[in-house]
């Protein structure tokens, strides 16, 4: 009786719900494995979104070096990298704790000497009027842009080996910074050279 009603219901007949269960488990068993190809294309696409993010995180600096108040500009920019972190740490499923992050952030930008006094430089020149807020204006978004953008890189190559904010070690991390800050200012210099041609 029960197999008429199974069958006038549109259900499956017997042996078949078996059949199905362990199609089923199989292809939940293997969906379980990760293979080294998923791993490497979830991988590159977690350090190409932050990536991105590290881009448009250096873009927002840029306009906060545009903020015409002395210090309220580095604050600003200081503001978004701790920001751009605690993104970061999410996309990598690494724990974040702001006070370990805004430690960090200043031993990074404490590795890019010429860059960190420049950046204080350029929001105390804000304090002369009319010509300093001129020269400020010009100079502390490039240095707030590029010094975000090569924090960002290294923080993201450091995730992308399995760290966390607990073993990240700045001194590891001065030539990549310095790099990532030059190929940031060869990249602005490229862009801006080509929009001058036009």
């Amino acid at each position: 009786m029960a197999y008429k009603s199974a069958l006038s219901m549109g259900g499956p007949e017997p042996g078949e719900d078996q059949k199905g269960s362990a199609m089923a488990q199989t292809s939940s068993a293997s969906e379980g494995v990760p293979n080294d190809e998923a791993m490497a294309t979830a991988s590159a696409g977690r350090e190409e979104m932050a990536s991105k993010l590290v881009h448009r995180f250096a873009l927002g600096s840029g306009v906060a070096g545009l903020v015409p108040l002395p210090v309220v500009d580095v604050i600003a920019v200081g503001g978004l990298q701790v920001q751009m972190l605690r993104r970061l740490s999410q996309i990598y499923d690494v724990e974040f704790s702001e006070n370990r992050g805004k430690a960090l952030i200043a031993a990074l930008a404490g590795s890019m000497i010429p860059t960190t006094s420049g950046i204080g430089a350029a929001s105390m020149l804000k304090f002369v009027p009319v010509v300093g807020t001129l020269a400020g204006a010009f100079v502390m978004p490039v240095l707030s842009a590029g010094a975000t953008y090569a924090i960002g890189k290294a923080f993201i190559q450091h995730f992308e080996s399995g760290g966390t904010l607990l073993d990240f070690n700045p001194p590891d991390y001065r030539e990549f910074v310095r790099s990532q800050k030059e190929k940031w200012e060869s990249r602005n210099k490229k862009s801006g050279a080509a929009t001058t041609k036009f």
